[in-house]
C-alpha cells in the first residue's frame, strides 16, 4: 500500500461529546481489566495518570506523540534537528504500524510526515538505550520503504527520500556529539554518494559540541529532557515556544489522561500475560509430572518479575535508573511489597525520592 499522511482532528479540537464519549470507554475498559482473572494489570487511576503526564518532559514517548499529532509542532521540530526548512503537506501519523506480512514481526514508528517535495520524516522518540538502536533504524527503514511503494511496482525510482531522526538522552556513538548524519556511501571513493536517498539522524541532547549548532538547537535539546515554562520562557525561538503550547494543551486534555490510563493499563497487562504465559511454558514438564509445588512457585515468581518490571518502567519516565536500584527491584520476590513500591514509582517525582521512600517503608536490603 502506497505511503498516506492522514489528517485527523487533533485533540483539541474534539467535541465535549466525543471527549465524554472517550471517557467512558477508557472507565469501562478500566472496570473491565479490574476484573479479569490473572493475570491482571495494576488499576491505575485518573488522579495517577494526571500526575504523571504532568512530570512527563518531551523525552517520554507518550508525551511525545501526542506533541507530534500537532502539524506545527512536528514541523517546528524538524526545523530545529535537521537545519532544514520543511513545510509538511498535513500533520503527522503517530504509532504508526508497519508489518510486512501477518507471520512477520512488525515495527511500530512514534512519528511519520510528508513534506511538501515528497520527503517523508520519520521521528522517534528513544529515552531507553536498549544497545540495539543502529540496527533497529535498519529495520525502520526497510518497513518504511515497502509501505510506500503499491503492488506491482517496478520502477524504484518512485520511491521516496525518506529522513529517519532519532532522539535520545544519551551518546549512542560515543562521539560527544549532538548530531550524527549518515549517508551511504562509497568506501573506495568517499566523495562518491549512493544517492538513494535515505538519510538516518541520530540525535544526543547530551552532545559537546555547541559551537557548532544554533542557540534555537541547544535550546531545544535542553527543553526535551526539562519542558518546563522556565525552559519555554527562557528561550527566544518561536519554534520551541510552539511545541511548548502544545505540550501545555496535552496536559490539560482529559482524553489524553484517559488515553493514558488505557495505554498504562495495556502495557501493563501484556506484561503479566507474558510473564505468566512464559513460566506456564517452562513448566509444562514439572506439571506433566504433578509438580504442583514448583508449579507454584514459578507463576508467584513470575507474577513478582511482572511486577518489577512495571515498577522499572515507571522509574525510568524520572531518569536512567541506577544499576544498584534496578537489581534491587528485581531482587525483591514478596508480593505485598512490591505492590507497594509499584505505587510509590507511580507518585514519585524523582528517583531519589523513590529510593527513600522505600528505605522508610521498610524496603531495605539485608546486608
Amino acid at each position: 500500500m502506497a505511503y498516506k499522511v492522514t489528517v485527523q482532528k487533533s485533540a483539541a479540537q474534539k467535541s465535549a461529546a466525543q471527549e465524554a464519549a472517550l471517557r467512558e470507554g477508557a472507565i469501562q475498559e478500566s472496570s473491565k481489566s479490574s476484573k479479569s482473572s490473572e493475570p491482571s494489570a495494576s488499576k491505575v487511576t485518573i488522579r495517577e495518570a494526571r500526575t504523571k503526564l504532568a512530570r512527563m518532559n518531551l523525552s517520554d514517548q507518550f508525551l511525545f506523540d501526542e506533541v507530534m499529532e500537532y502539524q506545527d509542532a512536528f514541523e517546528a521540530a524538524v526545523i530545529i534537528l535537521t537545519g532544514r526548512e520543511v513545510r509538511l503537506l498535513g500533520k503527522a501519523e503517530t504509532e504508526k504500524e508497519f508489518r510486512i506480512s501477518p507471520e512477520l514481526r512488525k515495527s511500530r514508528l512514534d512519528s511519520v510526515a510528508m513534506d511538501e517535495s515528497r520527503r517523508v520524516y520519520t521521528m522517534e522518540m528513544q529515552k531507553r538505550n536498549t544497545k540495539n538502536l543502529r540496527r533497529r533504524s535498519r529495520l525502520y527503514q526497510g518497513h518504511v520503504d515497502v509501505s510506500m511503494m503499491a503492488p506491482g511496482t517496478v520502477d524504484f525510482n518512485s520511491l521516496k527520500d525518506v529522513c529517519q531522526i532519532m532522539v535520545t538522552p544519551f551518546d549512542i556513538f560515543g562521539r560527544k556529539l549532538y548530531r550524527y548524519t549518515f549517508v551511504s556511501m562509497c568506501v573506495e571513493c568517499p566523495d562518491l554518494y549512493l544517492g538513494d536517498g535515505a538519510w538516518r539522524i541520530f540525535i544526543n541532547t547530551k552532545g559537546k559540541n555547541p559551537q557548532e549548532f544554533t542557540q534555537e538547537f541547544l535550546d531545544f535539546m535542553k527543553y526535551i529532557t526539562r519542558s518546563t515554562d522556565a525552559r519555554a520562557e527562557a528561550t527566544e525561538s518561536e519554534r520551541i515556544k510552539t511545541i511548548h503550547k502544545r505540550v501545555k494543551e496535552v496536559k490539560k486534555s482529559e482524553v489524553t489522561n484517559m488515553r493514558l490510563v488505557k495505554r498504562w493499563e495495556e502495557l501493563d497487562l501484556e506484561r503479566a500475560e507474558a510473564r505468566e504465559k512464559g513460566w506456564k511454558e517452562g513448566n509444562a514438564e514439572g506439571r506433566a509430572e504433578g509438580r504442583a509445588e514448583g508449579r507454584a512457585e514459578g507463576k508467584a515468581v513470575g507474577r513478582a518479575e511482572g511486577k518489577a518490571d512495571s515498577i522499572l518502567m515507571l522509574l525510568e519516565d524520572l531518569g536512567e535508573v541506577p544499576e544498584d536500584l534496578a537489581v534491587r527491584v528485581r531482587e525483591q520476590k514478596e508480593d505485598s511489597v512490591l505492590c507497594r513500591w509499584l505505587k510509590l514509582a507511580a507518585r514519585a517525582s524523582g528517583l531519589e525520592e523513590f529510593r527513600r521512600e522505600i528505605n522508610a517503608s521498610g524496603g531495605k536490603m539485608a546486608g
